[in-house]
């Protein structure tokens, strides 16, 4: 994985005290982590970058035939099913574990898939907090990008349009279930920073007819617009109830629309063909078990941050889902990550890359354009921050290219 970049960061990174650095410029910018940050970027090869774009696009391109979009709206709950649902997300994540593929070059497969909002405002802090500390390393002292396309100003321009929507920003909120509480909570500071949005709980909003407001010191403040940032199996476990019912025609855009959480998810690998999404199954499509099943992983189709994934799957614990609970299931062929982030003692680091792509437009050959990269790191069975404690050179980072 680019060898001279990672060979330069990893000779100053102790004599530099770059993590450290580092961590303490992102905390001055957006507060404490309630989640580990890793110790490096991912210097990200031409060739891999292109790779994941190119692959992010053809999927998200057969997603959105108007066939498939509507075998795909079959997944939406009928007391979620909210009006408004526009053509195409405005936001989208692909996740993609690095492996070695021919030849030994790193490439990608598909793990997850989302049409929901991520952590871009906090992904381009962390490229800049990377640029600053790398701007006086010998062989990194080059300008970084966290962008596929274009520069930063004109990117955080489009973020920011894609967030308001046209709207002020004092109009827009971020919306979350307790979003003070939540692991992403740095990344709601940064949304504040950058694009001057308020985060708040879906609880404290106020419904009047088709209207809902916010409280700002007495002042009611209308929402035009929800940066939603709401996941639905969060709010079903904790039993919080939304005030107003999501069949209701409100007077307000979403961004990403709600019905997306449920249709571009995990139940839209099965409809993919691509040499990057291993074979995924419905499990209750499968009518033959194999019999080696330690070749596959069991999730479920929708839950965030690892939750209810099964990575040792036995006949044992297939045979505890009843029929109404298969259906809730996919089965997914195991990728073998690769050892893709060397550490200074030589030892190498799981990642998985986060493709973020953004609507630009209905119209065109591209409406959907990869924007940036979001990298977690891991030495664990799994990704993600919750199954990597008391590690180091694990947790959350940003892939960063010379500009």
């Amino acid at each position: 994985m680019d060898t001279p970049y990672r060979t330069a960061f990893n000779r100053a990174f102790d004599q530099e005290d770059l993590f450290t650095r580092y961590h303490r410029w992102l905390e001055s910018a957006v507060g404490p982590f309630p989640f580990r940050l890793a110790e490096t970027p991912l210097f990200v090869t031409p060739e891999l970058r292109d790779q994941l774009v190119r692959s992010a696009e053809e999927i998200v391109g057969q997603l959105s035939t108007p066939q498939t979009l509507a075998e795909l709206k079959k997944a939406i709950p009928a007391k979620y099913d909210a009006p408004g649902m526009d053509p195409l997300p405005d936001c989208v994540q692909v996740d993609f574990a690095l492996v070695e593929g021919p030849g030994g070059k790193l490439e990608g497969k598909v793990v997850e898939l989302q049409a929901f909002p991520s952590l871009y405002a906090l992904e381009t802090l962390e490229a800049d907090a990377w640029n600053a500390i790398l701007a006086k390393v010998p062989g990194l002292d080059v300008e970084w990008t966290c962008f596929v396309e274009g520069n930063r100003s004109e990117n955080v321009d489009w973020i920011r349009r894609m967030i308001l929507g046209g709207n002020d920003p004092e109009e827009v909120v971020l919306v979350d279930h307790e979003p003070e509480k939540q692991k992403t909570a740095p990344d709601f500071v940064a949304t504040k920073r950058l694009f001057d949005v308020n985060a708040i709980c879906v609880t404290k909003l106020i419904k009047e007819g088709r209207r809902l407001y916010r409280d700002s010191g007495g002042r009611r403040i209308p929402v035009k617009r929800i940066y939603n940032r709401l996941v639905f199996d969060e709010l079903a476990v904790k039993g919080v109830e939304p005030p107003f019912d999501w069949r209701e025609d409100l007077d307000i855009t979403w961004c990403s629309h709600p019905n997306w959480y449920w249709t571009w998810s995990k139940y839209a690998l099965p409809f993919v063909k691509h040499a990057a999404v291993p074979p995924t199954r419905f499990l209750s499509d499968v009518e033959h078990l194999p019999e080696d099943l330690s070749r596959y992983v069991l999730k479920p189709l929708f839950s965030f941050a690892g939750a209810g994934v099964v990575i040792d799957v036995t006949h044992d614990v297939l045979a505890r889902l009843g029929d109404a609970e298969r259906k809730n299931f996919i089965l997914q062929e195991k990728v073998d990550y690769a050892p893709a982030i060397r550490m200074p003692d030589g030892n190498g680091v799981k990642a998985e890359v986060r493709v973020m792509l953004l609507r630009r437009s209905l119209e065109g050959p591209r409406p959907l354009v990869p924007l940036l990269f979001l990298v977690r790191t891991s030495r664990g069975k799994m990704l993600g921050v919750d199954f990597n404690k008391n590690l180091t050179w694990v947790g959350g980072t940003v892939a960063i290219w010379p500009r």
